[in-house]
C-alpha cells in the first residue's frame, strides 16, 4: 500500500515529547530501565497505544505488548518495536525511535482504516541497554530462552537493587510468562549507530545479521598502599595493572582489524582515594567480530594478557565472560520485505551487519526477524549528541511500515495455498 505515508511532524513531535522524560542538560535523555521516568514513559507509550484501540498486555519481565486485531485474529501477530530505556548519557533516538516509529506506522493503518491479515503488535523490551542491570538485551533474552526468568529477576544494579524489586517497584510485573507469545515475525528499526550509511550518502541499511559479542568482568587485585611512603618498587599497584590490561585490549582488537573490536567501558578504582595506592581495580571488557572463530582467538588473546601483564606486577587478575551473544544472521523472507519496502519507498539502500547487541538478535531464535537502519550524523550514539534528522526519522518509519505490510501480504499467500 503505496499511499499509506507516515506523518513526520507528528512522529518528529513524540520523539521530542518523550525526550523530556528524563531529558538532560546537554539535549540528551537519561531514562534508565526500571526507575520511575522510565515508569513515565511507560505510561505514557500505554496511553497512546490504548487510544488507538490497541490492547496492552505486559509480560513477567517488564516487555509491553500493543495489539491491534487482524482479520485473522488467530495466528500469531506481526510485531515491530525497540527500547524506550537510555544509557545514562544517552540519545534521543538510540531504542526510542524504534518504538515510536512502529507506533506511528500502527497510527497510520488505524485513521487509514487498513485492515491487516495478521495482528500487529508494538513491542517496548524491557532493559535493552544494560546500563543499570547487566547484562544488555535481558528481557528479550528471557523471551528467547537464552536466560532464565528467575536468573533475570535476581541481576543487581550497582546499588544492590535487584531487577525483579525494580519491576515491582514501577508497577510493570506482568502476568504472562515470558516467552509464551509467539510472534509470525519481528521488525525492529533503530539508528546504525555507526557511520557507514551517512558516509555513503545511503537512507536505508537493511540489517542482514549482527555481529557476536562476549562481555566479561574483572578483578585486579594488588595491595592498598600509601602514596607517599611507599617506594615505587614495592607497590602492588592494581590500577596501573588495569590500565595496562586496557590498552593490550585495544591493541589485540587494532591487531585484526578492521572487524575486531575491544573496548572498557566502565571501571572502579578501590579505595579511590587521591593518596591511596589502588588495591584493587574491577572493570568490564567488550570484545566483538562477526565471525564466531576470530571472537575465540581474541578471547584466548584477553585472557592470556592477564597473567603476562600482572605476574610482573605481583597483581592477580580473576576474569569472568558474563554474557555472549553469537553472531546473528537474520531472516532471509524478513530481510527481503525490508528491501522491497526501502525500493518501494524509493530509498537508497544497502545491506549492512550491524556492530551494535539489538533485542532483534535474541528475537531472531524464536522468530523469522529483521533490521532497518536509518543514519545518524557523524555515527554518534550513546552519546548526548546523537542526532537523527526528522526526515530520516520518518524514511524508517516508512519502510518499517511498508515491510511489515509487505510480510503481512506474504503471510496471506501462505495461508491462501495451504487451504
Amino acid at each position: 500500500m503505496q499511499n499509506l505515508k507516515i506523518d513526520s511532524e507528528r512522529l518528529w513531535g513524540e520523539l521530542m515529547d518523550t525526550a523530556q522524560i528524563g531529558g538532560t542538560p546537554k539535549g540528551g535523555i537519561c531514562r534508565l530501565t526500571l526507575t520511575d521516568l522510565d515508569r513515565q514513559v511507560r505510561d505514557w507509550f500505554k496511553a497512546r497505544c490504548e487510544a488507538l484501540g490497541c490492547t496492552v498486555t505486559v509480560d513477567d519481565m517488564g516487555a509491553m505488548f500493543a495489539r491491534r486485531k487482524g482479520q485473522r485474529d488467530d495466528i500469531p501477530p506481526i510485531a515491530m518495536g525497540s527500547h524506550l530505556d537510555t544509557q545514562p548519557t544517552g540519545g534521543k533516538f538510540d531504542g526510542v525511535l524504534g518504538v515510536l516509529g512502529a507506533l506511528e506506522a500502527l497510527r497510520t493503518l488505524v485513521q487509514a482504516g487498513y485492515e491487516t491479515y495478521a495482528p500487529i503488535e508494538v513491542i517496548n523490551w524491557t532493559n535493552e541497554e544494560g546500563s543499570r542491570f547487566a547484562p544488555a538485551m535481558v528481557a528479550s533474552g528471557v523471551f528467547a530462552g537464552a536466560f532464565t526468568r528467575d536468573w533475570a529477576h535476581a541481576r543487581e544494579d550497582r546499588a544492590g537493587t535487584t531487577f525483579g524489586a525494580a519491576l515491582d517497584q514501577i508497577g510493570y510485573h506482568g502476568d504472562q510468562h515470558c516467552g509464551d507469545h509467539p510472534l509470525s515475525a519481528f521488525f525492529e528499526l533503530h539508528i546504525e549507530q555507526g557511520p557507514i550509511l551517512e558516509a555513503e550518502g545511503r537512507e536505508i541499511g537493511i540489517v542482514t545479521g549482527v555481529q557476536g559479542m562476549r562481555w566479561y568482568e574483572v578483578t585486579v587485585t594488588g595491595e592498598a598502599a600509601h602514596t607517599g611512603a611507599t617506594p615505587m618498587r614495592l607497590r602492588k599497584n592494581a590500577l596501573l595493572g588495569a590500565a595496562r590490561i586496557v590498552e593490550r585490549i585495544n591493541a589485540i582488537a587494532e591487531a585484526r582489524k578492521p572487524d575486531a573490536l575491544g573496548a572498557v567501558g566502565l571501571m572502579e578504582v578501590r579505595p579511590n582515594s587521591r593518596n591511596v595506592v589502588p588495591g584493587e581495580v574491577f572493570f568490564c571488557v567488550d570484545l566483538r567480530h562477526p565471525d564466531n572463530a576470530v571472537l575465540d582467538q581474541l578471547e584466548v588473546e584477553y585472557e592470556a594478557s592477564l597473567r603476562e601483564i600482572c605476574d610482573p606486577l605481583k597483581l592477580s587478575a580473576s576474569s569472568t565472560r558474563f554474557w555472549y551473544q553469537p553472531p546473528v544472521r537474520l531472516d532471509a523472507d524478513c530481510v527481503a520485505s525490508v528491501r522491497r519496502a526501502a525500493a518501494l519507498s524509493g530509498l537508497s539502500g544497502r545491506e549492512i551487519v550491524s556492530g551494535a547487541g539489538h533485542d532483534a538478535a535474541y528475537v531472531s531464535r524464536v522468530a523469522p526477524t529483521a533490521m532497518i537502519f536509518v543514519p545518524c550524523r557523524d555515527g554518534v550514539s550513546h552519546n548526548e549528541a546523537e542526532y537523527t534528522s526528522k526526515e530520516q526519522c520518518a524514511a524508517g518509519a516508512q519502510v518499517l511500515l511498508q515491510a511489515v505490510l509487505d510480510y503481512d501480504g506474504m503471510l496471506a499467500e501462505r495461508h491462501a495455498q495451504s487451504r
